[in-house]
């Protein structure tokens, strides 16, 4: 069978994930959190990201972006972000539906925002007619596989402090920033308030993690995730994913492999005619545009989604079982169509 690289969830478990739920299923254990597994592994993502807040465990992306947004809004205030944002774009309009905010979105070519990209969309604040702006949603990394580096984190995070906006992270995809960056979880969780750390893209089943930097942000935390069904009941099988993952950084060790899968595949469509890579390949992600017939032969044995159907840019997802066999396979199939 090929290798999908429609998303990094189409990949199975990472085998020492699925131990680590195994063996948590021996016996009994406290409900909601309060086990022996949950407190070891939100005692050490508290340790890797710093701060003084607190940790909450959710079951998917969307509850941890509704939660995190949650809690830093108040009723009155919206959320500017980019046009990609996943918040934007996949999410069937949850934050606007759950939380009733406003998504003030900006167009960013690169999928990241800068200080003039928020500023622009600043105006109206002090008009009662008008949505406040209260948090900035960064991606990181981004829809569109590119990474803010920690001088564009910090200068966005000035400049929100500046203005008084908070910033949230939506970290599906943090693992591969901070596998590019080389930095530490730490470094990219000091520019934001609230952050969210995925394990599902990472080789987890189904776990992220919401990180509150600051302990005043967190008081209102656990009633929100109740009240946003994510909180689960047997929550040592989503402590146990986490405590696989973080163990010897095997978040930071399936980061690297997609990255460099990624790089791979990236590296191979350098010199086949009529493939177009458009963003730069830092993270996982690799965006090419290519002609629309290749697109339809290529598609009939290959798993991969087209991106922009008007521009014929397409998306191809690496993970951490992706090996180097099924890139090379993949590109001969590229180079097959692109040829002819």
């Amino acid at each position: 069978m090929r290798k999908s690289f429609g998303s990094d969830n189409h990949s199975g478990m990472h085998p020492a994930v699925m131990r680590a739920i195994v063996e948590a299923n021996a016996g009994d254990a406290v409900a909601y959190g309060a086990d022996p597994w949950t407190a070891r592994a939100v005692g050490e993502l508290r340790r890797l990201a710093g701060g003084d807040g607190e940790v909450y465990l959710v079951l998917n992306g969307s509850g941890a972006n509704v939660l995190g947004l949650g809690l830093l809004l108040a009723r009155h205030e919206a959320v500017i972000c980019a046009e990609s944002a996943h918040i934007n774009t996949d999410e069937c309009g949850a934050a606007e539906r759950i939380l009733g905010t406003k998504l003030l979105t900006v167009p960013a070519p690169d999928g990241k925002l800068t200080p003039e990209l928020i500023a622009s969309r600043l105006a109206g604040r002090g008009d009662e007619h008008f949505a406040q702006p209260g948090v900035v949603a960064i991606t990181q990394s981004t829809e569109v596989g590119t990474c803010y580096s920690l001088a564009e984190l910090r200068k966005v995070r000035e400049f929100c402090a500046d203005n008084g906006l908070r910033v949230f992270m939506d970290g599906a995809r943090l693992a591969n920033a901070a596998a590019y960056l080389g930095c530490t979880l730490a470094e990219l969780a000091e520019q934001a308030d609230v952050l969210s750390f995925g394990g599902t893209k990472n080789g987890a089943m189904g776990v992220e993690a919401v990180i509150v930097m600051r302990s005043g942000d967190a008081a209102n935390a656990p009633y929100l995730r109740k009240q946003h069904m994510q909180l689960s009941s047997k929550m040592r099988f989503l402590a146990a994913q986490f405590i696989a993952l973080l163990d010897d950084d095997l978040w930071l060790q399936n980061a690297r492999h997609a990255n460099a899968m990624a790089s791979r595949l990236a590296a191979g469509l350098a010199d086949l005619p009529g493939v177009e890579v458009v963003y730069p390949v830092e993270a996982d992600a690799v965006f090419a545009r290519l002609a629309r017939q290749h697109v339809a032969e290529l598609q009939r044995e290959w798993t991969f989604h087209v991106w922009d159907e008007t521009t014929s840019v397409v998306r191809w997802m690496t993970a951490f079982d992706t090996q180097e066999r099924d890139v090379d396979d993949f590109l001969a199939s590229i180079a097959a169509v692109a040829r002819r």
